[in-house]
């Protein structure tokens, strides 16, 4: 049976109190770059555990689906212990306070930070993946490999999503020089430094790596630690978790008496959830009646645990990734099938929206397309088909007026968001989706809930 007594004082919790981040990350930084620059391969020289682990993947060796991984970063108290030899990550079982493994330093390892990763996809037709990865993320590595003329096309597509979602701490790897001559590793620093001018990475460390060969590992945890700032997180208010994905954790040989209910993974982005709590997750059900009117009925359940990684919680706070595990019919959670949603305390959700109106901006140029890469983003069209991502809810959409620099957009699928939430917005070119500018929502209809 969950426990249901928890008492926990919001007020004294941060980001960097012991208690939480023992066992719970609480920063998430996105991975981001163009295809095969060695994303995942960094995430596992940090973390140690892969972020490749659905079939398609490893047959192909990318990343499809977005991934996760935590890590512990410490810093040895001994000041004699030179930088960055003194910095030193982990797998999220470590324990607090290992010894410094650096011969004859006979120092102690503090922990100083617990981060989550998020691997995003680089290839041109995930996009959107990227994107929803990108509603959790607190801060951005960007990987540019040496051996490849910079920037390639999702690099530049990569790092304008994160500039529209306001990310402004961001880490620049470059990866894979091991795989060039010195000379050719200056010209592509050189490059970098070009193509970061008048973005937000323009002031952000260059750092040089092999992840492959473990080269420069530390160096890139110690500017995780120095140029990361620790975000400002709301402990008190009440809890909200974006859901970027879910899953049934049955097997299909298990017993009916031993099923267990869904599991929504995500990022809590206010308040702390704890085991016991009653909780609303909306949309939840969509459905269309006889007439074709959208139906949205919210799921209620209970969290009967909470896990960050395979770290067993009690509670769960802003930051890192967790998992909620609940009541609800586990076909409800198969397959992402609650990637999208918002899960909160039933009194103070969010609103469900079937049309909103945004403030938008677009790019000038459009990036990442191969043969049309700076051609010029032309404006909206009245009835024009729109891909926007609201949080982590990827939802087509459609342009029912505009005015200025406004825009009233049809949702064919509801989405949960509050007022001032920032959207990206996506046109169709080719075969796929592409980032063509962003907006903030300023008004919506609401939708009548049933239940």
């Amino acid at each position: 049976m969950a426990r249901t007594d928890i008492a926990i004082d919001p007020t004294m919790l941060t980001p960097t109190s012991m208690e939480a981040m023992a066992n719970q990350a609480t920063i998430n930084i996105g991975i981001i770059g163009h295809v095969a620059h060695g994303k995942s391969a960094l995430v596992k020289a940090i973390t140690g555990t892969s972020t490749v682990r659905y079939k398609e993947e490893l047959e192909r060796n990318i990343t499809i689906k977005l991934g996760y991984a935590d890590a512990k970063i410490y810093k040895c108290n001994n000041p004699a212990c030179p930088r960055p030899d003194c910095f030193k990550s982990y797998g999220s079982k470590m324990r607090v306070n290992p010894p410094c493994l650096r011969p004859s330093c006979g120092g102690t390892m503090e922990l100083v930070r617990h981060v989550s990763f998020v691997d995003c996809p680089g290839h041109d037709v995930l996009m959107a993946t990227m994107l929803n990865g990108a509603a959790v993320m607190d801060a951005a590595i960007l990987l540019v490999a040496a051996n490849e003329e910079c920037p390639q096309p999702q690099t530049a597509e990569h790092l304008a999503a994160v500039e529209t979602m306001k990310l402004e701490n961001i880490i620049v790897v470059q990866n894979k020089t091991d795989l060039v001559t010195m000379d050719q590793a200056t010209e592509n620093h050189a490059q970098i430094q070009a193509f970061t001018q008048k973005t937000f990475a323009e002031k952000s460390p260059i750092i040089p790596t092999s992840a492959q060969l473990q080269f420069n590992i530390d160096a890139v945890v110690e500017h995780i630690y120095r140029s990361i700032p620790v975000p400002v997180r709301d402990f008190t208010s009440d809890p909200q978790m974006i859901v970027i994905r879910s899953f049934d954790i049955n097997k299909p040989s298990d017993d009916i008496s031993m099923l267990k209910g869904g599991v929504a993974g995500g990022s809590i982005l206010k308040g702390v959830l704890t085991v016991g709590d009653t909780v609303e997750i909306r949309p939840g059900e969509v459905t269309r009646d006889e007439n074709m009117q959208v139906r949205v009925r919210p799921l209620r359940t209970r969290i009967v645990s909470l896990h960050a990684e395979s770290t067993k919680l009690q509670f769960a706070i802003p930051g890192g990734l967790i998992g909620a595990g609940t009541l609800l019919d586990p076909s409800l959670c198969r397959k992402n099938g609650l990637v999208g949603n918002v899960v909160g305390k039933p009194s103070s959700m969010p609103k469900v929206f079937a049309e909103i109106t945004v403030s938008y901006k677009l790019l000038r140029r459009l990036l990442g397309v191969v043969g049309k890469d700076g051609a010029r983003v032309t404006r909206l069209n009245k009835s024009e088909n729109l891909l926007v991502n609201i949080g982590a809810s990827s939802v087509f959409a459609t342009v029912a007026a505009i005015k200025d620099d406004m825009a009233k957009l049809q949702l064919r699928r509801p989405a949960c968001a509050d007022i001032g939430e920032s959207v990206a917005i996506s046109r169709k070119v080719d075969q796929g989706f592409r980032l063509i500018g962003w907006a903030k929502i300023v008004k919506g209809k609401a939708l009548r809930l049933e239940g």
